[in-house]
């Protein structure tokens, strides 16, 4: 099954690679379509590439890429047991926000991604994913750390709404809080957590629609220095 899968994102992979649905494609260094196990139980999804992802053609790059690997390990987890996507596969001119055209434009990949790997824990990063695949406009720090049952492609998964590694960067305070929530992910694989909404009354599964997409992480600032790299 592995290679299977492995072929078909691939494939899509290829027809990503030469994708001119929005504006994006004219200032693009390459495409960021995703990475990672074919048959990963737990997905991270998140917003769109920055400076480095565009760069290295992968998603996560840089300083974001080694923090998430460093809680992931703190859970014992690595990012050869996971899938790394994100929202868009280009990326924004100076990493603004996403506009409606390229999000719908970029979609198709994404969902295409997600039934191919068939995850069973959805971990999004940040306010834009989360929107995005709950269906619902509420912000990350609204939501964060509550798991939510939803249906993607007629199959129902575990959403888990995260803080940005990116965002963490940023603030002590946050990298705490994530590391909190990134501590539960054992928990949720193993199917022992009970999915609640912001609320905490149990979210009813639905089928997703495109929401507005509100805006939580923050952008070009100077990381504080956490000692990781």
């Amino acid at each position: 099954m592995s290679s299977d899968r492995a072929a078909l994102l691939l494939e899509e992979a290829g027809r990503a690679a030469g994708c001119t649905r929005c504006a994006l494609h004219a200032g693009r260094t390459q495409v960021v379509f995703g990475e990672g196990d074919p048959d990963a139980e737990l997905a991270f999804v998140g917003e769109a590439p920055g400076f480095h992802e565009d760069r290295e053609g992968t998603p996560f790059a840089g300083r974001v890429r080694a923090l998430l690997e460093s809680l992931l390990g703190g859970v014992g987890l690595s990012l050869d047991q996971v899938y790394l996507a994100t929202v868009l596969k280009c990326r924004p001119p100076g990493n603004r926000d996403p506009l409606p055209e390229e999000s719908a434009a970029c979609e198709p990949y994404l969902y295409r991604q997600l039934d191919l790997v068939r995850p069973r824990v959805v971990a999004t990063l940040g306010s834009f994913a989360t929107a995005l695949l709950s269906g619902r406009a509420l912000g990350i720090t609204r939501v964060h750390g509550q798991e939510q049952d939803v249906t993607l492609g007629g199959r129902r998964v575990t959403l888990y709404p995260l803080y940005h590694p990116a965002a963490a960067l940023y603030t002590p305070t946050m990298l705490e809080v994530l590391e909190r929530d990134v501590a539960r992910l054992p928990q949720l694989l193993a199917g022992e957590a009970e999915c609640v909404d912001a609320t905490h009354a149990r979210v009813p599964v639905a089928d997703l629609a495109p929401p507005a997409f509100p805006r939580g992480e923050g952008r070009e600032r100077q990381p504080v220095q956490l000692g990781l790299f």
